[in-house]
């Protein structure tokens, strides 16, 4: 059976067409070069709008079966910075210790890192992550996280996702 993964990129301008959406692509060619297994995409690119977001992150994961949904911005301050609102409002669990690590890793990079607000969680058997908005802060982010991500999917009763090298996916108990 075929992995299925969800990127959502949420952006008003990108689904307007105003600009090109470079930060969901920039995601899913992270996840292409750093899992071994394959994995169909459901791939969309909507609004900062709360409903919207919810919508689609229920339909990704209980509707299309995604084990692991990557959300790309939303995750500031701003008055339509809602995605981690909308993803705690689907979830049936936080996982703080995702937006505490990313928020760390970003913290090397800039100081402006503690305004993000990304956040992670589990809604079945469905793992969601949310990311920032920019290609290199989605890779800084991603890349601390994603260690983690095949053992949590196989916990919460997910295919097993096998990663490449440079990325080694964490399960205890293998060297």
């Amino acid at each position: 059976m075929t992995a299925k993964i969800g990127v959502l990129n949420i952006s008003d301008r990108a689904s307007a067409g105003v600009y090109e959406d470079t930060p969901g692509q920039a995601c899913v060619a992270l996840l292409r070069a750093w899992l071994a297994t394959p994995f169909d995409l459901d791939y969309k690119v909507i609004p900062d709008e709360r409903a919207t977001i919810e919508s689609e992150l229920l339909r990704q994961a209980d509707e299309a079966g995604c084990c692991l949904i990557v959300t790309t911005g939303g995750t500031g301050p701003a008055p339509r910075d809602v995605t981690p609102e909308a993803t705690a409002s689907v979830c049936e669990r936080l996982l703080p210790g995702f937006g505490e690590l990313m928020r760390a890793a970003s913290l090397r990079v800039v100081p402006t890192a503690i305004l993000s607000r990304q956040t992670a969680g589990t809604r079945g058997r469905t793992l969601i992550v949310n990311l920032p908005g920019r290609p290199k802060a989605i890779r800084e982010n991603l890349e601390a996280v994603f260690p983690a991500i095949p053992y949590c999917i196989d916990l919460i009763g997910g295919p097993r996702l096998e990663t490449r090298e440079p990325m080694k996916a964490f399960r205890p108990g293998q060297g």
